[in-house]
C-alpha cells in the first residue's frame, strides 16, 4: 500500500450564505469551528442544503491520491448508521481500501456543515460525533506497517481519544506525513504541533497562515529559515502566490493557475496534498509534485465539494 489516511471520518453538508449569515451566529469566516449536534441542527433549519458528500480533510486526499491510480487506504471512524454505510460505500467506490470495521454505535456519524459565502470562501461547523472517538484500539497496526507512508490530519487532536489512534499509528509507521489542518486548530494544540513538526514527522503540509502562528513568525522569510534548520520536507500553499517546498537548504516554488473559475475553496489544501504525495511516493521531483498539487488543487475549487468526479 502507498499511502495510508487517518483521520475524521464525516459526511459534508454543503449551503450557500451570506456573509451576515456568518455575523448573525457569530462565526468566523475559512475557519473550521466544534459544535454539538443541538447546534449543527438550529444551523441546518435555516439553510438549503446544496449537496451531502463524504467528506473528511485527509479522507479527500486519500480519495484524490486513489484517482491518481494509488494504492491507498483509510481508518477513520464512522456508525453503523445510514450516514456511515453511505461513507464507506464512498471510499470503496473509489477504490480505497476502508480498514475500519463499522459497529452499532450510541453516536451518530460524524457531519460537516460547510458554508459557501459569495466569495467562494467555505467556513465549516463540525459535529465530530463518532469520528472524535477513534482510539489507539481503531488502528490496524499491519495496516500502518504495511504502508509506505501514513498521512494524518491535525483535526485529530481536538479530542482525547483520537491522539491516543495519532500516536500509535507514528509510533509503527516507516514514513509520516501530517496537515496542520486550521489556524485555529494551530492556535488550540500549538505546543503539540510544533514538538510533531521538529520531532516526529517527516512531512508537513500547511498554508502560510498556519506555518506564520506555528513559529510565531513575523513575516515569511523566518518561515523559510525556520524550514532550512529543521532538515525536514515543509510543504506550504500561499493561495494566490503560489506553494513552496522547502528541504534542508533546498527551496522549490511553484506558481498558482491563473484564471481560474472559483465556485468552491473547500478541499483545495486536501486536493493539493494528494497531488504532491502522488508525485512525492511515486519519485516525482519537488518540483513535479508541487505542479501535481497545483493541478489538482485548480481543478477542486472550479467544481462544488472536496472530491473531483473520476
Amino acid at each position: 500500500m502507498k499511502v495510508l489516511g487517518i483521520g475524521n471520518a464525516i459526511v459534508d453538508v454543503i449551503c450557500k450564505v451570506e456573509e451576515s449569515f456568518l455575523s448573525k451566529n457569530n462565526l468566523t469566516k475559512s475557519t473550521m469551528k466544534l459544535v454539538d449536534e443541538a447546534e449543527f441542527k438550529k444551523l441546518l433549519s435555516n439553510l438549503k442544503i446544496e449537496k451531502t458528500i463524504a467528506g473528511g480533510s485527509v479522507a479527500n486526499s486519500i480519495v484524490g491520491l486513489s484517482q491518481l491510480g494509488n494504492l491507498v487506504s483509510f481508518i477513520g471512524k464512522v456508525n453503523n448508521d445510514e450516514l456511515g454505510n453511505k461513507y464507506e460505500k464512498s471510499l470503496t467506490n473509489e477504490k480505497v481500501k476502508y480498514c475500519y470495521q463499522k459497529k452499532e454505535e450510541l453516536t451518530p456519524t460524524g457531519t460537516c456543515l460547510i458554508l459557501i459565502t459569495p466569495d467562494s470562501e467555505r467556513t465549516m461547523c463540525t459535529f465530530l460525533g463518532i469520528a472524535g472517538k477513534i482510539s489507539d484500539k481503531d488502528i490496524d497496526g499491519n495496516a500502518v506497517k504495511n504502508s509506505e507512508l501514513i498521512f494524518l490530519e491535525g483535526y485529530l487532536w481536538d479530542e482525547g481519544e483520537p491522539k491516543t489512534a495519532f500516536n500509535k499509528a507514528i509510533s509503527i509507521s516507516k514514513k509520516k506525513a501530517m496537515s496542520l489542518s486550521d489556524q485555529f486548530c494551530v492556535e488550540r494544540h500549538k505546543k503539540s504541533f510544533f514538538d510533531l513538526v521538529n520531532n516526529k514527522l517527516d512531512i508537513t503540509f500547511a498554508n502560510e497562515q498556519e506555518i506564520l502562528s506555528l513559529i510565531d513568525a513575523k513575516n515569511f522569510d523566518e518561515v523559510i529559515s525556520f524550514a532550512k534548520q529543521l532538515r525536514k520536507l515543509i510543504i506550504i500553499t500561499r493561495s494566490s502566490k503560489g506553494s513552496i517546498a522547502i528541504n534542508k537548504n533546498e527551496v522549490v516554488e511553484c506558481d498558482s493557475q491563473k484564471d481560474l473559475k472559483i465556485v468552491d475553496l473547500t478541499g483545495a489544501g486536501d486536493l493539493f496534498a494528494a497531488g504532491f504525495l502522488h508525485g512525492y511516493v511515486n519519485n516525482l521531483s519537488i518540483k513535479k509534485s508541487l505542479e501535481k498539487g497545483t493541478e489538482m488543487a485548480s481543478k477542486i475549487i472550479q467544481v462544488f465539494g472536496a472530491r473531483l468526479k473520476n
